[in-house]
């Protein structure tokens, strides 16, 4: 629980359904209050509008890249302080940091192992005041 007794709001933004209803129940298992948006400009939108607690967020979008999605989110006052976490397939030390410099808070990569996730979840979420006892 977060504080005010509400769930943590996870935004996903991911265009792979299969990729998107998976990861969604798992974190739904963990109790997490699950939102999905199918590509970048929808991501950027609904972390305006849904006010989650962090962004997951995947870096192959259509409409707009996951890079250029977390540049609109740090760059809006209502979204900045929102903690993202990139989520790509590339492995390599050059997409890390061209996550971060994004304004992405941390990275993980796909395919997704969970409990390597909820470590970074818990981490960023426990640092921005969000619930951290899943």
């Amino acid at each position: 629980m977060r504080k005010g007794g509400n769930l943590a709001k996870v935004l996903l933004v991911e265009d792979n359904e299969m990729n998107s209803d998976m990861l969604s129940r798992r974190l739904a298992r963990k109790g997490f209050q699950v939102i999905v948006a199918k590509d970048g400009l929808e991501g950027v939108s609904m972390a305006g509008e849904a006010n989650p607690d962090i962004v997951l967020m995947d870096m192959s979008l259509p409409e707009i890249d996951g890079w250029e999605a977390t540049r609109r989110i740090k760059a809006a006052p209502e979204t900045a302080s929102i903690p993202v976490v990139a989520l790509t397939a590339h492995a390599m030390a050059s997409d890390r940091e061209k996550a971060l410099e994004a304004g992405c808070d941390d990275f993980d990569t796909k395919p997704v192992e969970l409990n390597r996730l909820l470590e970074i979840m818990e981490k960023l979420l426990s640092a921005s005041g969000g619930r951290s006892d899943y």
